[in-house]
């Protein structure tokens, strides 16, 4: 399977993409764990049907220590007994941010406010913008359908 674009080839989309990986370049020095960046980075990517990016995800989470047992579980979350109350709670925002358009109102108040009792407002403006980071990301690499499975841990830096 090839892309029907190659994003680092094209002049254009390099440079957009140069300026949103500088965008969450802000998110690594937030005080948003990394951990809870990855498993939402991964949720929203399944969510997507972005192959890529769950591959991406996946790779670089196990990479900085994240459990399998965990990793296999985002995507049943509710479930899984695994993940602390704040994982929660910011999977549940990852997952109404993803999903905006299935729900008049987009994310709920009771999302929201429980999002809310376990991250400071630096943390949630990080959670917003790295679901907002990774759905934009999504929905590039969908649209071009960008294959999956060759991403190495830190490739792109």
């Amino acid at each position: 399977m090839n892309a029907r674009l190659n994003l680092m080839d094209n002049q254009v989309a390099a440079k957009f993409g140069r300026h949103i990986v500088s965008a969450g370049r802000v998110l690594e020095d937030s005080a948003l764990p990394a951990s809870t960046q990855e498993l939402v980075k991964l949720r929203a990517s399944q969510i997507n049907g972005c192959g890529f990016c769950v591959d991406m995800h996946t790779k670089d989470a196990a990479h900085a220590g994240e459990t399998s047992t965990r990793l296999g579980l985002v995507a049943a979350w509710r479930e899984a007994t695994v993940f602390t109350d704040a994982e929660r709670a910011a999977l549940e925002l990852a997952e109404q941010g993803t999903r905006i358009a299935d729900a008049a109102g987009g994310v709920t108040d009771e999302a929201w406010a429980n999002a809310a009792k376990y991250y400071d407002e630096d943390q949630l403006a990080a959670l917003v913008c790295v679901i907002a980071l990774i759905n934009a990301f999504n929905r590039g690499n969908v649209m071009v359908q960008q294959p999956a499975g060759d991403y190495q841990p830190g490739q792109f830096g």
